[in-house]
């Protein structure tokens, strides 16, 4: 059921472990009335904490959080609240894993440059009751749903895909497994399942995989 949001304010909640970044979202719906950042969280935990005590609209959640991360965490509101609608935004370009997010659940998607012009929007958008992506977003999903071939690294778990991706940005095992909050073995384990998958070698491939592939900035 759409609804309507002139007599209501719309309570977001923002999930970013930046503190800038959040204080900068603020300010942008700061400027319009009928949005209020009523919450905020720097991970994925405190958000799942902070729905199950409180009134939100919408959910304004980081692809990527250290621990708990966006996919995981979106995984979560889906199970525990599945009629809140999580708006995603991510600093990668958004067709390399809108489609994942969209397919677990989310109602949007929106990539942090372009916040500043769609924010607003996206978030109206999505309290009728709409979906919000982008046209061009749009016209790659559409062409990849035409199209049945996938690439390699579409056959990965999510979190092999971001581990995968922080190793194509030459982070170490240890490195990744700290910012995750996983152990070293855990994230080894997910490399030899990425290598296997992709059917690669070794580290300095998997890079130049990544790197090929445009998979990260």
């Amino acid at each position: 059921m759409k609804k309507d949001s002139g007599s209501h304010q719309i309570k977001v909640l923002l999930a970013d472990d930046h503190t800038v970044l959040r204080d900068g979202l603020k300010l942008l719906l700061s400027e319009t009335p009928d949005i209020i950042a009523s919450g905020e969280a720097k991970n994925g935990y405190e958000v799942l904490e902070k729905v199950r005590k409180n009134h939100f609209d919408i959910v304004v959640l980081d692809a990527a959080m250290p621990g708990l991360d966006g996919m995981e965490t979106l995984k979560q509101l889906v199970i525990d609240q599945p009629r809140l609608p999580v708006l995603i935004l991510t600093m990668y370009p958004e067709e390399r894993i809108a489609a994942r997010f969209l397919k677990a659940g989310a109602s949007g998607f929106l990539t942090k440059d372009s916040a500043s012009e769609e924010l607003v929007k996206a978030i109206k958008a999505i309290f009728r009751g709409e979906k919000f992506i982008t046209p061009k977003l749009a016209q790659k999903l559409a062409l990849d749903f035409l199209g049945s071939d996938k690439q390699p690294h579409e056959l990965l778990s999510d979190r092999e895909y971001q581990v995968m991706c922080m190793m194509g940005a030459g982070k170490r095992i240890s490195e990744i497994a700290n910012e995750l909050q996983l152990s070293i073995k855990t994230v080894s384990t997910h490399r030899t399942h990425i290598l296997e998958k992709i059917k690669l070698d070794n580290n300095a491939q998997l890079i130049r995989y990544v790197i090929e592939n445009k998979l990260i900035e």
